[in-house]
């Protein structure tokens, strides 16, 4: 009778492990960016957009007046940037601006944003692919937080 408590014991002990094994190994190599990380990569995005906009048709916008709301992920797709995780992350969010004279608000908006995990883990970088001087695609990336 001792053998056979030691014995659930010893595999309770080795299921206990396994658990905590799984456990680890999910949350370090299948981690997905957050919504609140996509929504920075979003925001980021929009923010550079309006900043061109604003200096090409010389409007004065000041650098808080675009809010996002409902972000949604539709499809997250991992993939490798530069021998780094990372993830294509599609779906569509909502905008809200605000103008001199009203507020105007965007709904269903699609993006698509490229989100790579650095080295440590810790840090997450926007990645977007550009053409190179000499023609041939590249990617730049510019960090946006953490998760």
């Amino acid at each position: 009778m001792g053998s056979m408590a030691s014995g659930k014991s010893i595999l309770g002990i080795l299921g206990a492990i396994a658990l905590v094994v799984m456990l680890t190994a999910c949350s370090a190599v299948g981690a997905n960016p957050s919504r609140q990380l996509v929504k920075q990569a979003i925001a980021l995005e929009l923010s550079q957009t309006q900043q061109l906009l604003s200096q090409q048709l010389r409007l004065d916008l000041p650098p808080n007046s675009l809010t996002i709301h409902r972000v949604s992920i539709e499809q997250t797709t991992p993939l490798k940037i530069e021998d780094l995780q990372a993830y294509q992350v599609r779906g569509t969010y909502d905008y809200t601006i605000k103008l001199p004279t009203r507020k105007v608000t965007q709904r269903q908006n699609p993006f698509e944003v490229y989100l790579q995990r650095q080295q440590e883990g810790k840090t997450w970088h926007l990645a977007k692919q550009q053409i190179s001087e000499n023609g041939e695609p590249i990617w730049v990336t510019q960090r946006i937080g953490y998760d």
